[in-house]
C-alpha cells in the first residue's frame, strides 16, 4: 500500500525538530531509520500528517568513549556501531547484538535511537540497554531529562517518552568482564523468538556482579534482578547457572504467535538464557 499524504520536514538542528513537534503536536512524528514507522504508514496503521526526518541533525550522531563512559548518539546506525573500533574495545556486547539485527541493508539505516525509542518488545537493543543499565537522554520543550533504560518501558509501544520529546543519546558505564548476547529466530531478518543479554564480572573465582535481560518474552524487555542475584557469590557452576535460568524464566510472560505457543517460547528462553550465561562466564 501507499502511505496517506503527509508533509515532510528535514531540520538541520534539534531546535528545528522540536519546533515542528511543538507546532503540529499529535499530527507530527519523528523519523529515525524508518524501519518501524514507514511500514506502519504504508499499511495505514499510523496516520502521520507531518514527518520529521532526523537524518541531517549531526548532533544526534556519533560514538564517544571517555572517562569510562560510553555515549552513543540516537541517530548512530547499527552498522556504525558494528564498525566502531572504540565501541568494540569499550563494550563488545553492542556489536555482538547489533550484527544479529535483521540484515546488512537494514543495519545501514536502522539506528540505535529508533530501536530503543518506539517500545517494540521485539527490538534487540532495549533489553541490552537494560542489561548495561544505560541512561536515555530525552529533550523536549521543557528541556532535557534522563531516564534509566530499566524504567523506560511501560508496555508494548508505551514508554516514558513524552509527546514532543526526542531521544538524543544513550549512555552507560563501559562494562567489564564477560558478556554474551544470544538470540534464537526463525530466519535471517526476523525478530527473536527469544534473546538474552548477559554482562558479568568475576574475581577470586567468584561472580561479583551479573546482569541478565531478555528480549521478546513479554510486552516489554525483561530485566531480572533475581537471575543476577542467583549468580553473584557463586563460582558460576552448573547449579548456579540453573538457578539463574530458573529465576529468569520466572520473570517472563511470553504469548503465543506465529513464532510458536507460549510454552514453546518459555522452553526456548530457558535454553537461550543458559547459553548466554555460560558464554559470558567463559569470557569473564
Amino acid at each position: 500500500m501507499i502511505a496517506a499524504a503527509f508533509e515532510y520536514h528535514r531540520p538541520a538542528h534539534l531546535k528545528g525538530a522540536l519546533g515542528v513537534l511543538a507546532e503540529y503536536g499529535d499530527d507530527a512524528r519523528v523519523l529515525a531509520g524508518g524501519h518501524s514507522l514507514i511500514p506502519m504508514m504504508k499499511l495505514r496503521m499510523a496516520a502521520v500528517g507531518h514527518l520529521v526526518d532526523l537524518q541531517d541533525i549531526a548532533d544526534l550522531k556519533g560514538i564517544r568513549v571517555a572517562g569510562g563512559r560510553v555515549t552513543i548518539g540516537a541517530m548512530t546506525t547499527q552498522h556504525e556501531m558494528i564498525a566502531s573500533a572504540d565501541l568494540a574495545r569499550a563494550a563488545p556486547i553492542i556489536a555482538e547484538a547489533a550484527v544479529q539485527i535483521a540484515d546488512p541493508q537494514v543495519r545501514y539505516m536502522g539506528t540505535i535511537g529508533g530501536n530503543v525509542a518506539n517500545g517494540d518488545p521485539g527490538n534487540d537493543m532495549p533489553g541490552l540497554m537494560q542489561c548495561l543499565n544505560a541512561t536515555f537522554t530525552l529533550v523536549g520543550p521543557d528541556g532535557s531529562r534522563e531516564v534509566a533504560a530499566r524504567d523506560f518501558y511501560h508496555s508494548a509501544y508505551v514508554t516514558a517518552r513524552e509527546d514532543g520529546e526526542i531521544l538524543t543519546q544513550i549512555s552507560f558505564a563501559a562494562p567489564t568482564g564477560g558478556y554474551a548476547y544470544e538470540k534464537q529466530k526463525r530466519k535471517i531478518g526476523d525478530y527473536a523468538t527469544a534473546a538474552c543479554a548477559v554482562q558479568l564480572t568475576k574475581a577470586g573465582g567468584k561472580v561479583t556482579s551479573a546482569a541478565v535481560a531478555m528480549t521478546n518474552l513479554a510486552d516489554t524487555p525483561v530485566f531480572s534482578d533475581a537471575a543476577g542475584a542467583a549468580l553473584v557469590g557463586t563460582s558460576g557452576d552448573a547449579a548456579a547457572v540453573k538457578a539463574a535460568v530458573t529465576a529468569a524464566v520466572a520473570a517472563i510472560s511470553p504469548t503465543g504467535d506465529n513464532r510458536g505457543p507460549a510454552e514453546f517460547k518459555r522452553h526456548i528462553a530457558g535454553i537461550i538464557i543458559g547459553r548466554a550465561i555460560t558464554r559470558a562466564l567463559s569470557r569473564a
